[in-house]
């Protein structure tokens, strides 16, 4: 668990959904300061990313396609942590799916709240370097619709001061990289 948790009193379960990678409710609830009101919330296993370095110093990272903004957005690539899965174990799995590289070296970078006002999804960032193209990558899942996309951190930098539409999780995670990246 997180640090700084301070559970409400679950007052009245008011409605539930479960859902294929995440749940909604709606619950009553009494908040350590004793107000009391109706809250929904998304319920989330949790994601694994990671932040790849070639050994050139580019970023590996995927546009992929988002039906929930019916667009394309720039990411590194990440995953949801599937029940009984570490999140190293998912970033791993991740990177080799998504981008078809495997890394020699890991460091983690944090974990971080990606939307607390609705939900209680954690990301677990980490630094992939010593990547290894794999010969035969892993196939993508059916949902899928990404490009691979190579740059470097100056040239990611400029895309986001730019407006390319790049994730939150991705522009943190890089943040939390930055140290990293001799930039």
């Amino acid at each position: 668990m997180p640090i700084g948790r301070e559970l409400p009193q679950l007052l009245k379960q008011c409605f539930m959904y479960k859902g294929r990678k995440l749940n909604f409710e709606v619950n009553r609830l009494r908040l350590p300061n004793k107000a009391e009101g109706e809250w929904e919330c998304i319920r989330h296993p949790g994601g694994s990313l990671a932040v790849p370095l070639t050994s050139d110093g580019k970023l590996v990272l995927v546009r992929q396609y988002r039906f929930a903004i019916s667009g394309r957005i720039l990411e590194f690539p990440a995953g949801t942590v599937e029940a009984n899965e570490d999140p190293f174990e998912t970033v791993q799995r991740e990177i080799e799916e998504e981008i078809g590289y495997h890394a020699q070296t890991w460091q983690k970078l944090g974990e971080f709240f990606l939307a607390p006002g609705y939900s209680d999804e954690i990301i677990y960032a980490y630094l992939a370097k010593d990547l290894q193209k794999l010969e035969h990558p892993p196939a993508q899942e059916a949902d899928e619709d990404m490009e691979t996309v190579l740059m470097t951190p100056r040239e990611f930098e400029q895309a986001i001061a730019d407006g390319e539409q790049v994730d939150a999780k991705s522009i943190c995670s890089f943040m939390l990289a930055s140290p990293f990246l001799n930039i």
